[in-house]
């Protein structure tokens, strides 16, 4: 008979992180679910009573981080899998976005993980084993115009994961950073802040929105069973891209870069270091 396994999924209420809870419980085991507001998960605490758990939890705040993993750990006795899936998206410009904007931004995207993650550890090195899936983005390879912020806290907490893979496997924990593909997670709409726009950007704004389209991606059900599947590997992937077409446009994305750098390596090379 196989073990019931424990989620902890961050950002649940909506999107990836409900789709991950959804297949999770489907498959007997237990979930924490962390979001903000924990009303929309209602339904499905109704569906699962004894398996679930809501968790309000706002992942900026350090010490409700803190608080909110000794609550999860207590109601099911351990933590096997650990999602850091929260986040929202800053819309605009570099130079539009305000301090607050950023900080703000930046406080979810990034350190919400980060805070995550230093509670989680002493519980899994406890126990000799664990799973931590750092949610990232097929495009935290680099950056993009109107999402810069978005992109930049992917990319910190890419690099920041390549660390802390280094640093537990010792311990039996494995750190996967899943770079998701575009799904209809709502993140343009519910989970945006928008910057004031400058009249100077109206021109390279219209590009990207005509760039974008009106294709909001596959319903976020059909990422999870790739999740589920991952969080069983007994070896899993520093990384993996989810997603067909942004595995495509990764590797795309990859040639283009080492096109640039070989075309410039006569540069590189007149420096010594």
């Amino acid at each position: 008979m196989t073990t019931a396994r424990v989620w902890f999924i961050t950002g649940a209420s909506r999107g990836l992180g409900r789709a991950f809870a959804e297949e999770a419980l489907a498959a007997g085991d237990h979930v924490v679910a962390a979001a903000r507001n924990i009303e929309p998960l209602e339904d499905l605490a109704g569906e699962h009573p004894d398996d679930l758990v809501r968790l309000p939890l706002d992942v900026s705040d350090r010490q409700a981080v803190f608080e909110g993993v000794e609550r999860a750990v207590a109601a099911f006795g351990r933590l096997d899998v650990v999602v850091n899936n929260a986040d929202g998206l800053l819309y605009g410009m570099v130079e539009e976005a305000t301090e607050e904007q950023i900080r703000a931004h930046l406080d979810v995207n990034f350190f919400g993980a980060v805070w995550v993650s230093q509670a989680v550890l002493p519980h899994l090195r406890a126990q000799g084993s664990g799973r931590i899936l750092q949610v990232t983005s097929m495009g935290s390879g680099g950056g993009m115009a109107s999402v810069g912020f978005y992109g930049a806290g992917k990319v910190a907490l890419d690099s920041l994961s390549e660390a802390l893979a280094m640093e537990v496997d010792r311990f039996g924990i494995k750190v996967t950073i899943v770079e998701m593909g575009g799904y209809a997670t709502g993140l343009f709409t519910t989970g945006t802040t928008a910057t004031e726009p400058l009249s100077h950007y109206e021109a390279l704004r219209a590009e990207m929105a005509e760039m974008w389209g009106d294709d909001a991606g596959p319903d976020p059900s059909t990422a999870a069973p790739v999740i589920m599947e991952l969080a069983a590997l007994p070896d899993p992937p520093r990384r993996l891209i989810v997603g067909s077409r942004s595995y495509d446009q990764v590797q795309e994305l990859n040639r283009a870069r080492t096109g640039s750098y070989r075309a410039w390596e006569h540069l590189s090379r007149m420096a010594p270091g």
